[in-house]
């Protein structure tokens, strides 16, 4: 049988001590902090959205994207609803730790279809994710690309096999709806992901804040626990 030396089983029982290795995966403290680079996605956005190519602008459309967080387990991820969408109604966004990449599951709005899946890195503020259409063989990708805390732009295009490039097949603007704080210092930060709070909850006596409903379930099923971790992090900023 092979043993474990001392020293290794020592750093086995820190990281177990510390959450950064779990039987079930990640820590559920590890996938929050992945996905803050998306902190500002919370809430509802107005996209518009235009096809590529000649009179593209003639046949744009309006949809509406609500993005917020979902929890189970020591598992974390953000789920976004279309609205009015030409191609989508929903998806989440997870982070795959053993691999150091994003990945968004999108439910099309042909059914049949099933769900699409797509895989990238986050670099520079932008979010470059590509599937293989196992049909076509194509390589299709999608691009977030976060201008501001209030806008942000997708876009879809898409390369053939053993072809060099992508053709842009359409793209969506989007802009944050009803941002009811300001930017700066001193913002009500959300108890749960350390986004920007909108949502007053109550503990104690206390008052908190949360950045969506999902957030907003997650406190109100552990709030001991959270505020413990909000104090400890106060505390450490003013040390």
């Amino acid at each position: 049988m092979r043993t474990v030396s001392t020293a290794a089983f020592l750093v086995l029982a820190a990281a177990l001590g510390h959450g950064t290795l779990s039987a079930d995966g990640p820590a559920k403290e590890d996938a929050r902090k992945a996905l803050q680079p998306f902190h500002d996605l919370i809430g509802q956005w107005k996209g518009t959205g235009t096809p590529a190519g000649p009179g593209g602008r003639d046949n744009f459309w309006t949809e509406t994207l609500s993005w917020g967080w979902r929890f189970k387990g020591p598992d974390a991820w953000l789920r976004v609803n279309f609205d009015k969408s030409k191609h989508f109604t929903e998806g989440d966004l997870r982070y795959l730790p053993d691999k150091g990449l994003y990945q968004l599951t999108l439910r099309p709005l042909n059914k049949d279809l099933g769900p699409l899946v797509y895989t990238g890195p986050f670099k520079d503020r932008t979010l470059t994710l590509e599937r293989q259409d196992p049909a076509s063989k194509a390589t299709e990708r999608l691009v977030f690309r976060m201008l501001h805390s209030n806008r942000f732009v997708y876009y879809a295009s898409s390369k053939r096999p053993g072809g060099a490039f992508y053709s842009k097949v359409y793209e969506v603007g989007a802009t944050k709806k009803g941002v009811p704080f300001a930017e700066g210092d001193g913002r009500p930060e959300c108890i749960v992901s350390g986004g920007l709070g909108t949502m007053p909850v109550t503990y104690m006596g206390e008052t908190y804040h949360v950045c969506c409903s999902g957030c907003r379930t997650e406190f109100n099923a552990n709030p001991g626990k959270y505020v413990r971790e909000y104090n400890e992090k106060k505390g450490k900023k003013k040390n």
